[in-house]
This record gives C-alpha cells, structure tokens and sequence, in this order.
C-alpha cells in the first residue's frame, strides 16, 4: 500500500477514536473517576436536634442527628457518635436510616448542662446543641 493511504486511514481512525470518546463520555475524563459528592455529608448542612431542652435530671432526652450532603439530601448508612460533656448517651454510635436520620437517647444523673456535638464519618458538625438538667 502505498503511505500516503496508510497515513490517511491512520488518521481517520485517531480523529473517529476521540470522536467516539467526546460523544459516550462527553465530560472529561477526571469527572468520571472522581468519587461522587453526593454521598460526602456536609458538616453545615446537617443538623442536630434534640427534645426536651430543659429536663429533670434521670429523664430521658431524645437526640436525632440528620445527616445531609451539600446539597441537602438525606444521606443514609452514615455512621454517627454522639458526644455529650454531661450524662449517658445511648448508643454510642449508630448508622443513619434511609431518611439519614440517626436517634440518640440522654440521660443525666447529675444537674447541669450538656454539651452534645455529632461527628460523622470521622467530622465533626458544625451544629452543637445544649440540654439542661434540673
């Protein structure tokens, strides 16, 4: 065969290659092999809430940790620790559910206040909340 053709067939098949490529991925390539942000929780976005506030001490207080990502949406089998500075939290730690809600309970022997902060998947939240025991 002659070059010129084989240099033109080579050609054509390099410029359909990266044609082919642009058209299935069309997105670069460092998108695809970069790990999804939607499944990272976000510090901000979740949330931290718990009922009573003020409790009489031996009461228990419920605490529900809400796990979102940055664009708010429930993330679900996140691992969650509760930390309290004051009083029993049961259980120590839990996975979120399909609503990426995690459920603590508090209780307190001695009067004072709680402190309680969540740390999800090895961060903390930026969210902290205070009971008060009587």
């Amino acid at each position: 065969m002659d070059k010129k053709l084989i240099r033109l067939i080579f050609l054509f098949f390099l410029v359909f290659s990266l044609f082919i490529t642009v058209v299935i991925f069309n997105e670069p390539l460092s998108q695809i092999t970069r790990a999804k942000e939607d499944s990272l929780p976000s510090t901000e976005k979740s949330l931290i809430f718990a009922w009573p506030l003020d409790s009489n001490v031996n009461n228990q207080v419920t605490v529900s940790v809400f796990v979102r990502n940055n664009k708010g949406v429930p993330l679900a089998n996140k691992n969650v620790i509760l930390q309290s500075t004051l009083g029993e939290v049961s259980p120590k730690f839990t996975s979120t559910d399909a609503n990426g809600k995690a459920s603590f309970n508090l209780v307190s022997i001695n009067p004072g206040i709680s402190e309680l902060s969540a740390i999800v998947e090895g961060s903390s939240l930026k969210q902290k909340v205070s009971i008060k025991f009587q």
